[in-house]
């Protein structure tokens, strides 16, 4: 499975625009190679090296099987849900940290199964773990100024 994005390539800077320093939308994210039997996808970003570790900036499931593309400030299907992040928003909360360079983590999971119900923050990779066919990731890195 494969992750891109024309906004930045694998451990390149992020740049301002998908960042709490301007526009903070979410950049392009496109997927491909997946699995035959996937149903559909799960979405996450993660910022590892927040203090205490493991910051959520972006949680979605239900993502369809056809949509296989997001363009800059999310073109989101209406079936996708997305899930509370740690900013405590139902969507994507770009790069902002406190100190230093961080590495921010998009994965994009193929998935077993069409829809998944009840799903939030503290449940969410336990849950699509079960029907995880295949994922793949790209990270971006980030430093304020």
């Amino acid at each position: 499975m494969k992750l891109t994005s024309n906004n930045f390539q694998q451990q390149e800077d992020i740049p301002n625009k998908f960042t709490c320093d301007d526009d903070d939308v979410s950049p392009h994210l496109s997927w491909d190679e997946f699995p035959e039997e996937t149903k559909s996808f799960a979405l996450t970003c993660i910022d590892p090296d927040a203090p205490g570790g493991g910051f959520i900036h972006w949680l979605m499931a239900n993502i369809p099987v056809e949509s296989t593309v997001f363009n800059e400030n999310c073109d989101c299907p209406p079936e996708a849900d997305e899930i509370k992040n740690d900013f405590g928003m139902n969507e994507y909360g770009g790069p902002c940290p406190p100190s230093g360079k961080h590495r921010y983590i998009f994965t994009i999971y193929a998935l077993s199964i069409e829809r998944l119900e009840g799903l939030n923050k503290d449940n969410f990779f336990e849950t699509i773990k079960g029907y995880t066919l295949d994922s793949a990731e790209l990270v971006g890195v980030y430093k304020r100024s």
